[in-house]
């Protein structure tokens, strides 16, 4: 006799996807006191994140592994992107090859080896308030929530969304994993 198991629901999966890595990679930057934004496609293969100075970059993952003809003029942000990405509890470890080196060597939870190779973004083609933050997407679901006809408890949910976006640095971590939590619920 044999069982019968229902498909998984990724969404609800604790396994990670490495789909998701670079969206991971762009959480932990967002989380980091070193970075004022970040955003990644899903499913694609680039970060955009901004510094404290305003200067935009780009981490693109590769399969190669790192050379040494990748050699910067000036050690770059790439130990502060480690540190981040290491922080992030979907990653198990986030080396900078070398302080004047362009590249990061990461792995997730679920064994996936990645390099991120790092440009800087001389173009400036994303300015800072046209990245997405956590603070952005809770009171982007909950303007999105008032704008349609809301029950009492909903324009109270709403209104609680609103006030943690816009307190979120003076808010502890797992309030704001919630808000993200019913952001996303009430945005799909």
């Amino acid at each position: 006799m044999t069982a019968d198991f229902p498909p998984i629901d990724r969404d609800k999966s604790p396994l990670f996807d490495a789909d998701h890595d670079p969206v991971r990679v762009a959480d932990a930057l967002r989380r980091s006191p070193h970075f004022a934004a970040a955003d990644a496609d899903p499913g694609g293969d680039t970060v955009w994140f901004t510094t404290e100075a305003g200067i935009n970059y780009t981490l693109t993952f590769k399969e190669a592994e790192p050379t040494e003809d990748d050699l910067l003029p000036e050690p770059v942000l790439t130990e502060a992107i480690a540190a981040a990405i290491l922080n992030h509890p979907g990653f198990t470890v986030a080396d900078a090859d070398s302080p004047r080196e362009d590249t990061i060597t990461i792995q997730s939870r679920n064994q996936v080896r990645h390099l991120l190779v790092l440009d800087v973004d001389r173009g400036n083609a994303l300015a800072p308030e046209d990245l997405s933050t956590p603070a952005v997407d809770v009171a982007f679901a909950a303007d999105k929530l008032l704008t349609s006809d809301p029950s009492d408890s909903e324009r109270a949910t709403a209104e609680l969304l609103n006030y943690v976006a816009a307190t979120w640095d003076k808010q502890d971590l797992p309030l704001r994993e919630h808000a993200q939590a019913v952001a996303r619920t009430l945005t799909r």
